[in-house]
């Protein structure tokens, strides 16, 4: 910012008068302070976060075919059917990003708290074993609170034109929006079905303003956008996991052995509120100082609709237990369906294709630890939703991690995962993003949760 527009703006805030109008011109570009700047989150709802938690995320985000009886997998509910103990899980996360276009770079770190869930199973194996079941049936549940969107930007570029020195354009923005959720699922021997109720919310705050630095008579003119959402809807999933090699005739559980699991997941078209404000202004600088403001439009809790598209993905995992899991999964989103009345604006149809490892080498070792932790590792390949002038943003990466197995008393094994991800984000020969990702997972497990205690 140049001394002289700063001077600009010191006597514009000098001069104001009290009132609600004139808070809200105070209130808007000055006060709008984003904790991250992503440049493209400025399109549709933000920039879009992980719905998997650190485990899955070391495996590039599988998802549709994931399953594991001591972590959660929110995306496709039927996986919920399949814990053996409850499972609470939180998970920490930071982001190293550059950012690159034929004139500029930018690097910067970013980190917030990623996810808070709690899953349990309604069937205690406990009392299963206890009372001789076969274990073919599973009732599993969660509830957990999700970010789903992230925006944060503070973009300034300057013009010259032969009727002025200097027009300076500056964009800030900065929200997001959440997802509470809650997810029931249900099992019979292989084959799992369930469903997730989510509440999303959040709230948006974009502004545009341009100045016209240099000129002694000179106009400012501002436009202040904000919308909330609010509304719920569903997703659905199904897996089916099947034993493909021949048990040992003291053995028929599936708690050893080799077995492949399909999953599927999505939801349809779904409709939500929006409630949107508008704050449009121009000021006439006279000897810097402001001879005319001129409002240009203000609606306040303007009551319309955001459209979410239909998504859906598909995989398979091929898993030897306690050894060896490998997982592929396809997704693809409708996401020219996309409609914002507070916000209008067209994007892309989507697809993401990835590819998922999960190693033990030993998970009986008594005399090395190293030998039972989790080692995973993945690959992703895919497109975003949003595009610039009809070239739509890619995404790829590799990501690594470990589980590293913790036990807790009465001898019941809790997690710390870590995942690793390095990837590209963007548009070549436009602005790319080449960033570092590290997330950071608790799993706090306990089985005694709907014990039913005997006594002899």
């Amino acid at each position: 910012m140049s001394s002289r527009r700063s001077r600009i703006f010191g006597l514009l805030f000098g001069l104001l008068f009290c009132g609600q109008l004139s808070a809200q011109i105070e209130s808007s570009s000055d006060v709008i302070n984003p904790t991250i700047n992503s440049p493209f989150s400025r399109f549709g709802l933000g920039d879009f976060l992980d719905q998997y938690f650190a485990a899955s995320g070391a495996m590039a985000g599988l998802r549709a075919a994931y399953q594991d009886p001591y972590h959660m997998n929110l995306d496709n509910p039927a996986s919920l059917a399949s814990l053996r103990a409850t499972a609470f899980e939180v998970g920490i996360g930071a982001r190293y990003s550059s950012w690159e276009s034929p004139s500029v770079v930018d690097n910067q770190w970013s980190g917030n708290l990623r996810y808070l869930a709690l899953g349990f199973p309604l069937f205690n194996p406990i009392n299963e074993a206890l009372d001789r079941k076969d274990g073919s049936t599973g009732w599993g549940m969660s509830i957990a609170l999700v970010p789903y969107t992230l925006v944060g930007y503070d973009i300034e570029s300057q013009v010259t034109d032969e009727n002025f020195d200097v027009a300076t354009n500056i964009l800030k923005g900065k929200g997001g929006t959440y997802r509470f959720r809650w997810g029931n699922a249900f099992r019979y021997k292989g084959f799992s079905a369930g469903v997730n109720l989510n509440y999303s919310f959040g709230k948006l705050t974009q502004n545009r303003k341009v100045s016209f630095d240099s000129l002694v008579v000179s106009y400012d003119t501002e436009f202040l956008d904000e919308f909330s959402i609010s509304g719920v809807g569903f997703d659905l999933g199904l897996q089916y996991r099947f034993r493909i090699d021949q048990p040992q005739e003291d053995d028929n559980s599936a708690t050893s052995g080799q077995f492949l699991t399909v999953g599927v997941f999505g939801n349809n078209q779904n409709e939500i509120r929006t409630n949107s404000s508008r704050f449009y202004h121009r000021d006439n600088f006279v000897n810097y100082t402001t001879d005319i403001r001129d409002t240009l439009l203000f609606e306040n809790n303007i009551e319309e609709r955001l459209n979410l598209p239909a998504q859906f993905s598909i995989g398979l995992t091929y898993e030897q237990v306690n050894k060896l899991k490998l997982g592929v999964e396809y997704s693809v989103g409708n996401w020219s369906q996309y409609r914002n009345e507070a916000k209008e604006e067209s994007l892309m149809n989507t697809y993401q294709f990835s590819l998922g490892a999960e190693y033990v080498p030993n998970i009986l070792s008594y005399n090395n630890y190293f030998e039972r932790v989790y080692y995973r590792a993945g690959f992703y390949y895919g497109t975003d939703p949003r595009h610039v002038d009809g070239s739509q943003l890619r995404k790829v990466g590799l990501t690594f991690g470990a589980g590293f197995p913790i036990v807790m008393p009465r001898q019941q094994v809790s997690f710390f995962d870590i995942s690793f991800e390095i990837g590209q984000f963007g548009l070549n020969e436009v602005l790319n993003e080449t960033y570092g990702k590290v997330t950071l997972g608790f799993t706090l497990n306990d089985n005694t949760w709907f014990l039913k205690r005997k006594f002899n």
